[in-house]
């Protein structure tokens, strides 16, 4: 006989609890991983790394929003879209801002630093995130709730941009090719382009629960 689960059932309430966890968990390493990206960035002249640390600040942002889902998962679903489409133009105008400035890299030859640090955020991510993305499927297939499993999608290409910003980060640091960097960034731009086509068409938020 099949056990159905009611929305104040004890297993759903758990499964919401650990739904949360995760959020909250995303949303503080992407700032972390957004501060550290940033200022090395900066210091090396990355346009990837730059680019990667304010794609993780703004999927902290929309990680926020799901949260707000899982903890009121019957109301605010207009405030909910709105947030998510400011977070797709964030989104679109990052790809735009990569775009140019790694264009303008390659057009006027400016090397970048080596960043060891870029090199080991871009190493621990690759770590992080599959197995973050793993554990919110697996909730998101437990509650039925398709939003959830759309930030655990989402949590995967964060780990495809940490692929590029190795590659990039690391062909620079060890064989000096400088082009590299910015290349990567270009490879970055429509996959950020895609997050933010996403975000405005608020696919991220079509749930059927939470």
């Amino acid at each position: 006989m099949n056990t159905i689960l009611t929305p104040t059932s004890s297993p759903r309430i758990l499964l919401i609890r650990r739904g949360r966890r995760l959020e909250y968990f995303t949303i503080g390493w992407n700032l972390l991983e957004a501060g550290v990206a940033i200022a090395g960035g900066l210091v090396a002249g990355s346009t990837a790394l730059v680019g990667f640390g304010i794609d993780s600040a703004i999927e902290s942002s929309s990680g926020a929003v799901l949260l707000w889902r899982l903890q009121d998962g019957t109301h605010g679903e207009k405030r909910e879209a709105l947030a998510l489409r400011l977070v797709g133009v964030c989104f679109l105008l990052l790809a735009t801002y990569v775009a140019i400035d790694a264009g303008r890299a390659l057009w006027l030859l400016e090397p970048p630093a080596e960043s060891l640090i870029g090199i080991a955020i871009a190493v621990v991510s690759l770590v992080v995130m599959p197995v973050l993305a793993g554990a919110k499927s697996k909730v998101a297939h437990a509650l039925g709730s398709r939003a959830l499993e759309a930030d655990s999608r989402q949590t995967d290409l964060c780990m495809y941009l940490s692929a590029i910003l190795l590659g990039g980060l690391g062909l620079n640091a060890l064989f000096g090719w400088w082009w590299a960097d910015p290349v990567a960034a270009l490879i970055m731009v429509p996959i950020i382009a895609r997050e933010g086509i996403q975000s405005l068409r608020g696919d991220t938020c079509d749930c059927q629960t939470t």
